[in-house]
């Protein structure tokens, strides 16, 4: 594997060291940047006996040039665990952001295996939330969404490493959302039904982390139109918004991303 001055647009990378390991790039993404992802993650997947599929993406905001030093980076990491897909994201200046990535995994899959929930308040996931123009959408992610419990997509948004997750509660057969807060841990969302928590992780549940505070809105999604919702949470400086839509009356997530501007979760 080898490659001279920066890949620009997008680029797949991998090795015979390492098969099952596939690095992605778009963006001008320095080389070393690459060659250090593929070499320092196939390191913590072999110290933690895994021979399993994982690819890498790593995305540059734009040209690397002498104002651009301090552009951050977003590299994410996904991992085909034995019983459950795994993911890191995280974003941080050239250079550094592959070694934050590593680190972060490194945590993920030592937690995961010991059945430990995720630390919080996070100190390295600040959250994105400010006051701001109207942004655009720029991505649409059409999903299956997850039938279940709130612990069983607690549970998802963990190992997956969001900071929020769409699901349908198997309860009430709502779409629901639950999502990382300040300062209670986790906060239960429903379209309509409020301030009632059936779901517990019983003592035999092999599936269930360590528990997390559960908090339960009190107060039901807002129903709205999409361009409402986006005037919303710009206009109140939110990182995430779970609303229900006007027209097909199901649940979305919309939310900021790195750069800014906006992704919206909708059901397939």
């Amino acid at each position: 594997m080898g490659a001279t001055g920066a890949l620009s647009l997008s680029e797949h990378w991998s090795s015979a060291a390492d098969p099952e390991l596939a690095v992605t790039t778009r963006g001008d993404v320095a080389p070393a940047d690459v060659t250090r992802a593929m070499r320092a993650i196939g390191r913590v997947l072999r110290r933690h006996h895994l021979d399993v599929p994982a690819r890498v993406r790593i995305t540059a905001p734009g040209p690397l040039g002498a104002d651009d030093r301090d552009r951050p980076n977003v590299v994410q990491a996904n991992v085909r665990l034995p019983h459950t897909p795994a993911r890191v994201q995280v974003t941080g200046p050239r250079g550094f952001a592959v070694t934050f990535a590593v680190e972060r995994l490194d945590r993920q899959l030592t937690r995961l295996a010991a059945r430990r929930g995720r630390d919080w308040p996070d100190p390295a996931r600040p959250p994105l939330a400010e006051v701001t123009p109207t942004r655009p959408i720029v991505r649409r992610k059409r999903c299956t969404l997850l039938i279940g419990t709130p612990a069983e997509a607690t549970a998802v948004m963990d190992a997956m490493d969001y900071d929020a997750h769409l699901f349908t509660d198997s309860d009430t057969g709502e779409d629901a959302v639950v999502c990382w807060t300040q300062p209670v841990g986790v906060t239960l969302t429903r379209q309509r039904t409020t301030g009632r928590l059936v779901d517990q992780p019983g003592e035999d549940d092999q599936d269930a982390l360590d528990p997390v505070p559960l908090h339960v809105r009190s107060e039901p999604a807002p129903v709205l139109t999409e361009s409402e919702a986006v005037e919303l949470l710009c206009r109140r400086g939110l990182a995430l918004l779970f609303f229900t839509d006007v027209r097909t009356r199901r649940g979305r997530l919309l939310y900021r991303r790195y750069d800014g501007d906006l992704t919206i979760v909708l059901p397939a």
